[in-house]
């Protein structure tokens, strides 16, 4: 059954074939669109419907496009579906994050390797078994592109929840036990930061068969807090979209089979 007014476009999105790139950014909040898309040549909103809004334009001649996800797994995974529908392929997922390991600081970016599965849409495309784990191609492009800014940086698991304040006042909820005890759990297994939606869009990457790796802004690290160090709210994710686009120009290369990094 189509839900979409319009045929040719996805309900949700409202993007159709020819409206997006292969590559595809995916931050989180929709004013961080016009920022990404001012990275493109020639870029042009597509449209703009709920928490999705999308920009199609170009990086060294190759189509691109940016796309906002919303907070948290199931809008996430809403907007990978019809994006893949549209003819998207690979993925870079875009954000802020909370540090876990107190050497993860407040301005630093995070690449995740994988996720932990601590959040509910992942569930219903694999047992939880199955881990959440980001593409080595997209990966090591993040990784690269970090490198070359010489920012700092991190790669590692990353841990994904649906409950932003129980990761904040477990104190507060009635199931603030587990909450605390899988925390500590996942500080103990270096755990880099907390955020909400890279299970979900690894999980159905491998679902349906495409690319997808991401990168954080660190905002803040809670337990640096707790440990008396220093500790700023940072809000500026311009070193991340700048990790992110220079993957993405490394993939076009790669894909293209020349040389990365030119």
């Amino acid at each position: 059954m189509h839900y979409s007014e319009d045929e040719s476009k996805q309900y949700h999105t409202q993007v159709g074939r020819g409206d997006v790139g292969r590559y595809v950014i995916l931050p989180g909040d929709p004013k961080r669109c016009a920022k990404i898309a001012a990275y493109f040549d020639d870029a042009k909103l597509i449209a703009d419907v709920r928490e999705f809004t999308t920009y199609t334009g170009c990086l060294d001649g190759v189509k691109v496009s940016v796309t906002s996800t919303g907070i948290g797994g199931p809008s996430a995974s809403i907007a990978m579906e019809e994006l893949i529908k549209a003819g998207a392929d690979t993925f870079i997922r875009i954000g802020t994050c909370g540090g876990i390991q107190t050497d993860v600081k407040s301005g630093d970016t995070v690449i995740a390797t994988g996720a932990v599965r601590m959040e509910g849409t992942s569930r219903e495309y694999a047992p939880i078994e199955y881990p959440a784990v980001a593409n080595l191609a997209v990966t090591n492009a993040l990784v690269s592109s970090a490198k070359e800014l010489e920012t700092p940086w991190h790669a590692g698991v990353v841990q994904c929840k649906d409950s932003f304040y129980g990761q904040h006042s477990p104190e507060d909820m009635p199931v603030g036990y587990e909450l605390s005890d899988k925390w500590s759990a996942w500080k103990r297994l270096g755990c880099l930061a907390s955020e909400m939606e890279s299970a979900a869009l690894f999980i159905v990457a491998a679902a349906r068969g495409v690319r997808c790796g991401s990168c954080f802004l660190v905002m803040a690290n809670q337990e640096r807090e707790k440990a008396g160090l220093p500790n700023p709210v940072v809000h500026d994710t311009d070193t991340a979209v700048r990790v992110a686009v220079g993957a993405i120009r490394r993939l076009i290369a790669e894909d293209q089979g020349e040389p990365a990094g030119r």
